[in-house]
């Protein structure tokens, strides 16, 4: 299967401005045969804290522009949007993995930001979510997310690709650089990485997008600038690497 990881820049808090940019992005990567298809954190607004005017509901006019261009390419997008999603009200910082035929999977961030006070405005979610994307059992988490490595490691036996979503500022791109390559070479599995571009009114944001295989080797990588990243990923190859050296089943 082929992956894409879509670098882009994000208009601040003005999701219908991005996704006009978002539309010839997208399009570029299924022509170029992606399957499953990566956009950023927060890809519509970018990541602010002012839930009142940037969260929606289940199916609000984020998330249907993805189910059309998802149906429109014949493709999986997967993100992360604000929406409303829990009892208590309270938004969530929500990852969606959106099929071509408008199945909508959701996750919701468990580790919140709390350096950026991202847990005064968000509610953390409890649970993991792993899709089946045509044969790839993907798992999806969430920027801050990728810092603990126990939630990964949980859902290893089960995942043969990683994809994280993120606004990684740039002051601490080393940290997830680093932090992606050390996912995908702890748990033998693709790690698809896809931070923003540009800058917010706090921070700036180096790209750094990366597809990295089960072996730690990088498939495809960029740093500054909007861009489209493609690489061929097969589960095949996860299960094999892991029956040659069976590094997961002696941590387990």
């Amino acid at each position: 299967m082929k992956v894409a990881a879509v670098q882009h820049d994000i208009v601040w808090q003005d999701p219908a401005a991005t996704q006009r940019r978002l539309i010839p992005m997208i399009a570029q990567a299924a022509a170029a045969g992606a399957r499953l298809i990566v956009l950023a954190e927060m890809y519509a607004t970018g990541f602010s804290m002012d839930t009142e005017l940037i969260a929606e509901e289940q199916g609000g006019p984020s998330e249907q522009f993805l189910i059309s261009t998802a149906a429109r390419h014949g493709v999986w997008l997967v993100v992360s949007l604000p929406q409303r999603w829990s009892a208590t009200g309270r938004p969530r910082n929500t990852g969606l993995v959106v099929s071509p035929d408008g199945a909508v999977h959701r996750y919701a961030k468990r580790h919140l930001f709390s350096y950026g006070e991202e847990h005064k405005h968000y509610e953390p979610g409890e649970s993991s979510l792993t899709v089946n994307v045509e044969g790839l059992s993907v798992s999806l988490f969430i920027c801050y997310d990728l810092r603990f490595a126990d939630k990964l490691w949980a859902l290893a036996p089960q995942t043969d690709c990683y994809i994280v979503v993120a606004n990684w500022p740039e002051s601490r791109r080393e940290h997830w650089r680093t932090l992606l390559a050390a996912r995908a070479i702890e748990n033998q599995a693709y790690v698809v990485g896809v931070n923003r571009v540009g800058a917010d009114p706090k921070l700036t944001y180096a790209g750094d997008s990366r597809i990295i295989d089960p072996a730690g080797r990088v498939l495809a990588e960029a740093s500054y600038g909007e861009t489209v990243l493609t690489a061929e990923v097969s589960a095949e190859e996860v299960t094999q690497l892991r029956q040659h050296f069976p590094f997961v089943a002696d941590r387990l």
